[in-house]
């Protein structure tokens, strides 16, 4: 009697090659022609006038609050406040975003759905976080040592010409210690990013699923003129 024996394999190599997505790849005409009418109404959806800029709208046009940032932390209130509301009869005390997350300009002219898209690319949501009044101020004390225009709607920030803390309030009231206060921000910072710790000890967070981008989206439809300012939500005194 004989019994067949069993070869067992082993993988000896694994060989690969790195193909480039270049312009030496040429198109492939079937395909362009399916993609073209999804194109073409994409095209017509983002390129749509929704609202009208004066003049342009930039991170960039002031030293502790711009205009883009200002723009885009009073829509985050304006628009998610509505939304946490409903959801647990709060309101929104004060927005803080990030400077870094504006990517782009909305120039002078016509605005639209796509200013939008350049403007915030991520697909960040927009979050309300419970904390007590003891990490408001330790907020504070973070945007005064940062010296960035870090969006913020609802708070006050005035420094002395030594950049230090003179005073600090939250819709015209000082920040009282033991208080709770509900801040929204964007589900990136809450979780601690850009060096914004002070979100970890919150009580609660509440996602509203509104994306930032689709927040501003909104609200250029609901106006007929963008015209941001520099104020005096933070700065230095001289």
């Amino acid at each position: 009697m004989a019994s067949c024996k069993q070869a067992s394999g082993r993988l000896a190599t694994i060989e690969g090659k790195q193909i480039p997505i270049d312009s030496t790849i040429s198109k492939s005409q079937p395909i362009e022609d399916f993609i073209a009418p999804y194109s073409k109404r994409i095209d017509e959806v983002l390129d749509s006038t929704l609202a009208y800029a004066p003049k342009t709208i930039t991170k960039e046009d002031g030293e502790f609050n711009t205009t883009a940032g200002n723009l885009m932390a009073d829509v985050v209130r304006l628009q998610a406040n509505p939304i946490f509301k409903s959801r647990t009869g709060k309101d929104i005390d004060l927005v803080l975003l990030n400077h870094g997350g504006i990517r782009s300009i909305i120039s002078a002219g016509k605005v639209n759905a796509r200013n939008a898209f350049e403007i915030m690319p991520f697909e960040n949501t927009i979050v309300v976080a419970e904390i007590k009044g003891t990490d408001v101020l330790e907020m504070v004390a973070f945007l005064a040592e940062a010296g960035r225009a870090h969006p913020i709607s609802g708070m006050q920030i005035v420094l002395d010409n030594h950049r230090k803390i003179r005073k600090a309030l939250v819709n015209g009231e000082p920040i009282l210690p033991e208080r709770t206060y509900y801040i929204a921000t964007s589900d990136y910072l809450v979780s601690g990013g850009d060096h914004m710790g002070f979100f970890k000890n919150n009580t609660s967070v509440t996602d509203t699923d509104y994306l930032i981008r689709n927040a501003m989206i909104d609200y250029f439809k609901k106006v007929d003129t963008l015209a941001p300012v520099i104020d005096d939500r933070f700065y230095m005194e001289k």
